[in-house]
């Protein structure tokens, strides 16, 4: 399936999008790509402790009427409402995937318009996955044809920007939409491309996601109408999106090998919460508390070295104010992880963030600073005790990178974990084994009824 070198950069991505089938995926794709979903549906459960979750829930269910749509353990809502929020839901409690060359959250994008559409028109489980690779495929090819230094030295944040492509690849997908059509919803999708991080530090960064995955649903079903849109946003030289976002971007990168080598693959997880540039962190100090038997009591100084774009992120939050902040704090999450040696949600609820003794430990004894020999998410980690000995990890990739990846078997028990309490007990197995076997599942609306909310009072009430 490599891309015709005759094409636009847009229309070949699209023709890629349009005609992708399961037998095009190589068995670790699909592999890969079941990971993702099921990774996507554990942090939507866990989402249902997000703080902004109820705000978003009374959002979702005001914006249309309809209730053709389910929520992921949840109720009903519409297309529109149900994709908004279920968006919101994967990313709420920031623990979801990321890209790391872009910096770009994928599936909180990719699946919720996925999933309304599958469960809207009946279609499979193979439907499904096959969208899911090509939503992926979109955002991350997209991505990588960017010159993202550039592109985040402008300010822009890439799940707002990149996502709405990627959303509308799948949804075209499942509306086996031909390649002119999908071209068309790529020029609607490019149209509300949005998100700057003027919003770091605010639960806005997270709207970025959700608005992508309903911009993207937007773009495909107006596209499918025959609505006219430009075929060449990607390239275009008036206000294209490699043209106007940065300077010229590189679109070759898009088509070279498409279809053959997958960009997607190189999606990471996380088996924790907290910033996705901070899980270099979380492994190393892990490394150590797994290695030594050690009390934070008889800590004197935790020194963390990050590299300077992760220290200029997650370097500043001392003092943290709530379980946002706690988040993104580096100081806390060292904290936090020697007190407790677990790093779960219940880390990062009010009784455990506020305790005064860890936030006298994470401001005084937990040092941060920037190094000029680390990138990404590398980090290096000395733990100082009061008898002078030195604890040191170094971490070059993070639990849950392509380079250190988790296993199936850790995310199905994140969502086990995280399921308990939101949908039914009896659920729980059996969407486990609905997802290891996606592509031989019949209709996704069985799926959706495994995934609607158990009966219980909740911040989700809204959306009944």
């Amino acid at each position: 399936m490599a891309a015709e070198a005759t094409l636009e950069t847009t229309q070949a991505l699209a023709k890629f999008a349009a005609t992708l089938r399961y037998g095009d995926l190589p068995e670790r794709v699909r592999e890969h790509c079941k990971t993702l979903f099921l990774d996507a549906l554990a942090c939507a459960v866990a989402g249902h402790r997000g703080e902004e979750t109820g705000q978003m829930a009374a959002l979702a269910s005001a914006l249309a009427q309809g209730r053709e749509s389910s929520v992921i353990g949840g109720g009903h809502l519409s297309l529109a409402g149900a994709t908004l929020l279920n968006g919101y839901l994967i990313t709420a409690v920031t623990m979801c995937d990321v890209h790391r060359a872009t910096m770009t959250h994928v599936t909180p994008e990719i699946v919720p318009p996925a999933l309304v559409i599958a469960e809207r028109d009946g279609l499979s489980g193979r439907d499904l996955l096959v969208a899911i690779a090509a939503g992926c495929e979109v955002t991350t090819r997209i991505g990588i044809g960017l010159d993202y230094p550039v592109f985040r030295a402008r300010g822009w944040h890439g799940p707002g920007i990149l996502g709405p492509f990627g959303a509308a690849a799948a949804v075209g997908s499942l509306l086996q939409c031909d390649a002119d059509i999908m071209a068309r919803a790529f020029g609607l999708a490019g149209s509300q491309a949005a998100g700057t991080f003027a919003a770091w530090g605010t639960p806005t960064v997270k709207f970025h996601q959700c608005r992508g995955a309903l911009s993207g649903l937007m773009a495909a079903l107006l596209a499918q109408q025959n609505f006219v849109a430009t075929r060449e946003f990607l390239t275009a030289k008036d206000g294209g999106l490699y043209n106007a976002y940065v300077n010229g971007g590189k679109p070759q990168a898009i088509t070279a090998g498409l279809g053959q080598r997958f960009e997607l693959e190189q999606i990471a997880l996380r088996l924790w919460p907290s910033a996705s540039l901070i899980q270099g962190l979380n492994t190393a100090l892990f490394d150590i508390v797994e290695k030594h038997k050690i009390a934070a009591a008889h800590v004197r100084k935790v020194d963390i070295a990050l590299s300077q774009a992760t220290f200029d992120m997650h370097g500043g939050f001392k003092t943290y104010k709530a379980k946002f902040e706690a988040l993104l704090s580096a100081h806390y999450t060292a904290a936090v992880i020697l007190h407790d040696r677990a790093l779960t949600l219940a880390q990062f609820e009010p009784d455990r963030y506020d305790d005064p003794k860890l936030r006298r430990f994470a401001a005084e004894k937990v040092v941060v600073r920037a190094d000029g020999t680390l990138a990404g998410s590398q980090a290096k980690v000395d733990v100082i005790m009061d008898d002078g000995a030195a604890l040191s990890a170094r971490c070059e990739h993070p639990l849950g990178s392509p380079e250190n990846p988790l296993s199936r078997r850790q995310i199905e028990q994140k969502f086990r974990s995280y399921a308990q309490g939101v949908i039914a007990d009896a659920h729980i197995d059996a969407v486990i084994a609905v997802v290891d076997r996606l592509e031989d599942f019949g209709s996704v609306r069985k799926l959706m009824e495994l995934l609607r909310g158990a009966p219980r009072a909740h911040a989700m009430a809204a959306a009944e």
